[in-house]
């Protein structure tokens, strides 16, 4: 029997309808806010009352009501004003609070996501609205930092109603931004950011400090290093971004589940270690464990693997049966509830779209692998000497390492060609071999950061350079896959709208096969590659 097959996730029949109607919204379905909000709310008693008499349409009508609520929160959470909307670019002058910095390269300039507080009395419905800003500082003046109020200048551009393609418009657009605010300047900091985020601010340049005290021979070592475990991609430069682009391993350099997943482990290794009480010991591991997502940046990606992994952390130590798809399920309705719209970035698509398919697809197969049998099963273990157990555990990890790496490149296949115009057929290769030299790597920083501690500077030299030489390492195996032929074709999709409708074809397959405990007479593992093979032969089109 496959333990990893039969988890149940009653949240799916509320998530699903939501997305739907997210979805809807999205593709412009009226959505007057009242109306739509009643019927949802009328829907949603008859759905209590039929299940409390057990009616049979009690599914449907809650399905409808979930439906008619996406539409309803696309609406909420967009916020458009098509008046506004038509006007041309124009100078406005406006209170921001900041609510996001982007990596610049530039520490002239203020780059980020920001809500406007304040407005002349003409501009007064832009008041809530989130804006994208790009702005020039003062000589001599620091750059305010997230929860500061400033009071800026700038060309106010609104983006189009309707944004294709995988643009940075769409990216704003799929993040509830409706203008830009550009060619101008800060004028004042009208309010300091709150203690906790300058908190943040202080020691994310205290862990930079710490990282940057070797000088290696190879300055862009050092700056993959930072990226890797500080999330700073903007230290990259044009031709590392290339080279992790193509060989499908620009997720390592940045903060991403794998990340969150790799230090979560790491805490409840060395908080094991101290035998204090369970209860402590979880709220410190997640307590630190939020300090890192905030700390380096917040970025969207980090808190849904935070709010993943603090679901799994809370049944486990609650003793409830591990039930990963589960734990996803309900960590995507939250997010859905915070921040609805970032189920339409290629963020959220890639990193939710991936970890269903591992839980759905990579674990069962893996799972299916391990019951075909293992080394040495006939042999007792009692006769075992040390390489038995060693090339079991060996065996053990590459079955695993494999079977994620397939389930990761089945949503990789799809979502590269859709967003980054990419098919990276030798990235699971590459994987293989980066992930683990990627997880010591971040290990090492996560030790070098502990050097804040008093007394323990000299130690931080020690793990920067063992981190250093992996990276370096790293580099070469980078380089040298990138030279082997049909590493990666550049291509695109036929239609706009054809990789996202891949991509909900593909977790609907792999949610089907999960069902039905992917048995041979459905075809069994092999038809989710069977998908990609004709999406790749039907809908994309090479270069």
């Amino acid at each position: 029997m496959n333990r990893t097959l039969g988890h149940r996730a009653p949240l799916l029949w509320i998530v699903l309808p939501f997305l739907t109607g997210l979805a809807a919204g999205r593709a412009g379905l009226p959505a007057p806010v009242p109306g739509l909000l009643g019927c949802a709310l009328v829907l949603a008693a008859l759905a209590l009352w039929g299940a409390r008499e057990d009616h049979r349409g009690w599914g449907l009508m809650l399905a409808a009501a979930m439906f008619l609520s996406g539409d309803v929160s696309h609406a909420l959470h967009q916020r458009h004003l098509p008046v506004r909307e038509q006007l041309p670019p124009r100078e406005a002058e406006l209170e921001l609070e900041i609510e996001r910095l982007f990596a610049s390269r530039r520490s002239d300039r203020l780059v980020g996501l920001a809500r406007v507080t304040g407005t002349q009395p003409h501009l007064r419905n832009l008041r809530g609205q989130r804006l994208y800003v790009a702005l020039a500082l003062a000589p001599g003046r620091p750059a305010p930092i997230v929860s500061a109020r400033v009071g800026a200048r700038g060309v106010l551009t609104p983006l189009p109603a309707a944004v294709t393609g995988a643009t940075f418009d769409r990216y704003l657009a799929d993040s509830g931004v409706n203008f830009r605010l550009e060619r101008g300047t800060v004028l004042a900091e009208l309010e300091p950011a709150n203690a906790y985020r300058r908190f943040c601010a202080a020691a994310a340049a205290r862990f930079e400090a710490i990282l940057s005290r070797d000088k290696p021979r190879r300055p862009e070592l050092a700056a993959a290093y930072r990226a890797m475990v500080l999330g700073r991609q903007q230290e990259l430069d044009e031709e590392q971004v290339r080279e992790f682009r193509l060989s499908g391993t620009m997720h390592v350099f940045s903060i991403s589940g794998m990340h969150i997943a790799v230090i979560a482990l790491a805490l409840q290794t060395g908080l094991a270690a101290l035998r204090l009480p369970a209860l402590l010991r979880l709220g410190i591991e997640l307590g630190a464990l939020w300090l890192y997502v905030d700390i380096t940046g917040t970025a969207p990606s980090a808190v849904r693997a935070f709010v993943m992994v603090a679901l799994v952390r809370l049944a486990l130590a609650a003793r409830r049966p591990l039930n990963l798809l589960a734990a996803l399920t309900a960590s995507l309705g939250l997010v859905l509830l915070v921040a609805p719209l970032q189920v339409f970035t290629a963020s959220f698509q890639m990193s939710y779209g991936i970890v269903a398919a591992l839980f759905l697809f990579g674990l069962p197969l893996d799972e299916a692998w391990r019951q075909r049998g293992e080394p040495f099963q006939l042999l007792p273990k009692a006769a075992w000497r040390w390489w038995h157990h060693a090339g079991r555990a060996l065996w053990t990890w590459q079955r695993a390492a494999v079977a994620i790496g397939l389930s990761s490149a089945l949503v990789g296949t799809i979502t590269g060609l859709h967003f980054f115009g990419l098919f990276t057929p030798g990235a699971m290769l590459v994987n293989l071999a980066l992930i683990p030299l990627s997880t010591t790597v971040i290990w090492a920083g996560l030790l070098a950061l502990l050097t804040v501690l008093p007394r323990l500077d000299w130690r931080s030299a020690l793990f920067n350079r063992a981190a250093l030489v992996l990276l370096w390492l790293s580099d070469h195996a980078i380089r040298a896959a990138l030279r082997l032929p049909a590493m990666w074709f550049e291509g695109r999709c036929t239609h706009p709208w054809l990789g996202e409708a891949a991509l909900v074809g593909l977790l609907a397959l792999l949610l089907a096969g999960y069902a039905l405990g992917w048995r041979r007479r459905y075809g069994g593992f092999w038809m989710p590659f069977v998908y990609v093979a004709l999406v790749l032969l039907l809908g994309a089109k090479f270069i």
